[in-house]
């Protein structure tokens, strides 16, 4: 895994979280919990690539090729 990886995902963490506490303290409980879902949806995309890299390395490994 690389470390910029990490790095965008402790950013987005942080941002999310900033953004979350502003909108829960000014009442906005339902932004904030929209801005948390969308956090979530943000990293799991950058997750995405990483997995499937997994993925075609374990079938390399283990010559799983299937169609």
């Amino acid at each position: 895994m690389n470390i910029a990886l990490v790095l965008k995902i402790a950013g987005v963490g942080l941002l999310v979280g900033i953004a979350y506490q502003i909108l829960q303290r000014n009442g906005r409980e339902e932004q904030a919990t929209f801005v948390s879902i969308a956090g979530v949806i943000i990293v799991m995309l950058l997750l995405v690539q990483e997995i499937s890299s997994l993925f075609s390395t374990v079938r390399s490994v283990f010559g799983l090729w299937i169609h």
